[in-house]
Parts: structure tokens; C-alpha cells; sequence
């Protein structure tokens, strides 16, 4: 009786391992990839300055919580007007709604730029065409 026990223990702990290994791989989806994150904080600081692998997962931890926190309020938003597809206008107003309108107005003027580009792209194809 004391060999199943063992076994079963030893069998929990292997379990134990595959759910650590699991939730690693889904912290790492759910994550930025590091190494953009370093360039993009290395775009702002002075030439030549170094950023500790601590302070890069860090920002890694903050920025992708920040996506999955105002992208979380534009798919509540999504959901009860019953549509499936989160839109840049979502995207903008979650930034208002959750208090940050020093980033929504910049979001916004960018969403305008990228929809007369897109616009322009597209008339362009269809002239080829």
C-alpha cells in the first residue's frame, strides 16, 4: 500500500510540473516579446545606456498587463452591443473610460492617419487593378 502511495505522489508532483510548465507558456503568450520592448525603450533613452534583463521584464509585465487591461474594457464594450470584432474606436474609447485620456487623444489622431493611409493604399490598388 505505502509503493501506490508513493507512486501516486510521485505521479502528482510530474502533474505538478506539467501545470507550472502549461501556465509558463501561457504567461509567455500573454506576454510582449522581450526583445521589442527592449528596443523600445532603448529608442528613448541616451545613447549607449544600458537596461538591466530586470527593468526589460518588468516594462514586459507592465505594458502587456496595460494591453490585456484596456483591451479587456473594449471587449466588455463589444459584447453588449453583440459584436464580435474590437475596432480601434474600442480601443480608444476603453482608454477614456478607464481614465487615460492623455493616451486616447494621441490614439486617436494616430487611428485617423492609419484609416486615410489604408484609404489611400486601397484606391491606389484598385487604379492598378
Amino acid at each position: 500500500m505505502e509503493d501506490i502511495n508513493m507512486a501516486a505522489g510521485a505521479s502528482n508532483a510530474h502533474d505538478d510540473d506539467d501545470d507550472d510548465h502549461d501556465n509558463y507558456i501561457r504567461e509567455q503568450e500573454r506576454l510582449l516579446p522581450i526583445a521589442n520592448v527592449g528596443r523600445i525603450m532603448k529608442q528613448i533613452l541616451p545613447p549607449n545606456t544600458k537596461i538591466s534583463k530586470e527593468a526589460k521584464e518588468t516594462m514586459q509585465d507592465c505594458v502587456s498587463e496595460f494591453i490585456s487591461f484596456v483591451t479587456c474594457e473594449a471587449s466588455e464594450k463589444c459584447r453588449k452591443e453583440r459584436r464580435k470584432t474590437v475596432n480601434g474606436d474600442d480601443v480608444c474609447w476603453a482608454l477614456e473610460t478607464l481614465g487615460f485620456d492623455e493616451y486616447a487623444g494621441p490614439m486617436k489622431r494616430y487611428l485617423h492617419r492609419y484609416r486615410e493611409h489604408d484609404q489611400a493604399d486601397h484606391r491606389a490598388n484598385q487604379e492598378k487593378g
